[in-house]
């Protein structure tokens, strides 16, 4: 019996010395830059080790994982070696691990889980893991020519906003090309434009049949600048020998040669009024 109670408070021993020698060390993820991250785009990730300053932590590896949703670029890797000479001269107890990396395009909104495996020289490996919060706030556009004027060149363009993102000072600019002639403004600030909302933008232009392209700029949820590049097609047999177009015109027309007759009775009027004052 006292065999078995010492050999017990002999293993006890070993165990809390093996505790208290053993390189505790602790991760945080500290920042994530944008946050939400966006898929398909860059997020940056700040992790920090603690505890370093353990006289029994030797040399640190740290791993960031490449699994989805993050994808590290050609050449690039997670792996980062921490030689205990170098992070305790600066006499810092904490390190920080900064990362660049990319979020998979059909990375789904929330919460995403990403891991990292930390090991010193003596200690098995630990692995541990975060959630970076992930939001397509992207947004994008249905656009088409709504009408064209060929007696003012006004050229009219709507825009949709068919995603779930509202967004802000949305612009259209339509560039320098072949197709399509601008005169005065190339570019029409429209403004904020909320998800299944449309608006649209007058330009001054002269346009042939075929294909030109417009380029919209919004600020999304994290107030980020995004382009878009649409292509139109313009088809001038939609906006010719219109109905609406040729009442227009005969109303013009009645109108002048109203104008007219009215003109010759007035003047014909005067002449006769004057004869007879004669």
């Amino acid at each position: 019996m006292k065999k078995s109670v010492m050999m017990l408070l002999l293993v006890l021993s070993i165990a809390m010395a093996t505790a208290e020698t053993a390189c505790d060390l602790d991760v945080t993820l500290l920042n994530q830059d944008p946050y939400p991250a966006v898929p398909g785009d860059y997020v940056k990730l700040v992790f920090q080790i603690e505890g370093t300053d353990n006289p029994y932590c030797d040399d640190i590896t740290f791993n960031l994982l490449s699994d989805y949703p993050i994808e590290f670029d050609p050449g690039e890797s997670g792996l980062r070696t921490f030689k205990k000479v170098d992070y305790l001269k600066d006499y810092e107890s904490n390190l920080l691990i900064p990362y660049k990396v990319r979020i998979n395009k059909d990375a789904l909104n929330g919460a995403n889980p990403i891991e990292v495996r930390i090991q010193n020289n003596y200690d098995a490996p630990i692995l541990k893991t975060f959630d970076i919060e992930v939001d397509d706030v992207r947004a994008d556009f249905e656009v088409r020519v709504q009408n064209y004027d060929y007696q003012t060149h006004e050229l009219i363009i709507e825009i949709l906003n068919i995603e779930s993102s509202d967004v802000e000072a949305l612009s259209i600019k339509i560039p320098k090309q072949d197709g399509i002639t601008i005169k005065g403004a190339s570019q029409i600030i429209v403004g904020d434009l909320d998800s299944n909302e449309y608006t649209s933008a007058e330009f001054e232009a002269i346009p042939t049949d075929g294909e030109f392209k417009v380029i919209l700029t919004y600020s999304d949820a994290i107030n980020t600048r995004r382009t878009i590049e649409k292509t139109l097609t313009f088809d001038s047999s939609y906006f010719t020998d219109r109905i609406a177009d040729q009442s227009t015109a005969s109303i013009t027309t009645y109108f002048f040669l109203g104008l007219v007759v009215l003109l010759i009775i007035y003047f014909g009027y005067k002449k006769i009024t004057k004869k007879k004052k004669k």
